[in-house]
C-alpha cells in the first residue's frame, strides 16, 4: 500500500485540508476576536499554538508512515 496512488491522494488531500484550515483560522479569527481586546490576543495565540501542534503531529505521522514503507514491514505498526 506504500507509495500507491491512493496513498498519494490521501497525502495530498490531508495536506490541502490542513493548510486551508490553518489559513482560514489565521485570517478570520483575529477579526472575530478583535472585540475582546487583550483577551482576544491571548485566545489567538493559543489557537496558533494548537494549529502548530496539529501540523507537527501530522508531520510526525507522515514521517512514521514513510519509515514503515521504507522498512518494508520490519517495523511493527
Amino acid at each position: 500500500m506504500c507509495f500507491s496512488a491512493g496513498w498519494l491522494v490521501n497525502l495530498l488531500v490531508s495536506l490541502v485540508v490542513i493548510c486551508g484550515v490553518v489559513a482560514l483560522l489565521m485570517l478570520l479569527l483575529p477579526i472575530l476576536l478583535n472585540w475582546l481586546g487583550w483577551a482576544g490576543d491571548v485566545v489567538m495565540k493559543a489557537i496558533r499554538i494548537v494549529a502548530a501542534v496539529l501540523v507537527i503531529v501530522w508531520i510526525i505521522y507522515f514521517i512514521y508512515d514513510l519509515s514503515v514503507c521504507f522498512g518494508a514491514g520490519r517495523m511493527v505498526r
